[in-house]
């Protein structure tokens, strides 16, 4: 099913749920049908459903607009924690990552989907000695995920949009996207996210709508806050999206707070959203 442009859909994990019921009641709850759903790695944000998961979301009732994969062993406690920690940026973990990779693509055909998101991990720059060994691995993955029709995005944040421009130049891989989050890019203080969107815009797959503060001190993460609360200037980079031509759903991601604090603010987030969309 064919999703309409902009429409504003839910991050499963930020509504904290363990299993494909509770998905939907909440989906229901906050008055949307479209999710971008966790693949629930059996190590890492598993559901209740397990390996039938495929079967129970394809039967909720809700439209998915992609999977999303984390790595376990991932740690975001800090930037310097999730930098040697995050996706393929660890030399060591690399190989059984791509593992989890070829399940991921796997779980991702199952439930219907042809994208898949994630987080490459901190992107080397051009000087690095890593960078080709890094680099290679982004072309395996790539290699991996368009033998089973499959588009990889990576999320933002780590890097700045100019690196991450030129890293997707350098890989010259058509299945490789970006999955654009404005709010990471202020977390990790890596840029203006609007600038980021003109930056990036011929490869935005799908994005995450969340809002932060930049970082008070070096080194720190920023503040991550309701819709509307932060920097990112949702309004302005709702309009960004338009301009570039942005077509696909508009995912409210949240990441702090209880459950049910959560679904108090991405019911806000839905309310902006839609402010934002008809004026």
């Amino acid at each position: 099913m064919t999703l309409e442009p902009l429409t504003i859909g839910v991050c499963s994990w930020s509504l904290q749920v363990k299993n494909v019921c509770e998905l939907k009641g909440f989906l229901d709850r906050l008055g949307v049908s479209v999710v971008q759903i966790a693949c629930g790695d059996p190590h890492h944000a598993a559901w209740d459903e397990g390996d039938r998961l495929p079967e129970a979301a394809r039967a909720a009732g809700f439209q998915m607009s992609g999977a999303m994969l984390g790595f376990p062993g991932e740690d975001y406690t800090t930037p310097q924690t999730i930098q040697r920690t995050g996706g393929f940026g660890n030399p060591a973990t690399r190989g059984e990552r791509l593992e989890r990779l070829r399940w991921a693509l796997d779980r991702t055909l199952a439930l219907g989907l042809n994208d898949l998101m994630l987080h490459a991990g901190f992107l080397p720059e051009p000087n690095d000695p890593d960078r080709k060994p890094f680099l290679d691995t982004l072309g395996q993955m790539s290699a991996l995920a368009a033998a089973k029709g499959i588009t990889v995005a990576f999320e933002t944040g780590q890097e700045s949009a100019d690196l991450l421009r030129r890293t997707l130049d350098d890989l010259k891989c058509p299945n490789l996207k970006v999955n654009f989050d404005p709010a990471n890019m202020l977390l990790y203080d890596r840029g203006d996210p609007l600038r980021a969107v003109e930056i990036l815009g011929p490869d935005i797959r799908s994005v995450h709508v969340k809002d932060a503060a930049r970082p008070t001190s070096p080194g720190a993460w920023g503040e991550e806050v309701p819709l509307g609360a932060g920097q990112v200037n949702i309004p302005a980079f709702v309009e960004a999206l338009k301009k570039i031509g942005y077509r696909g759903p508009l995912c409210i991601e949240r990441e702090v707070g209880t459950q049910q604090e959560r679904l108090h603010d991405i019911a806000h987030g839905i309310r902006v959203l839609r402010e934002c969309l008809n004026p």
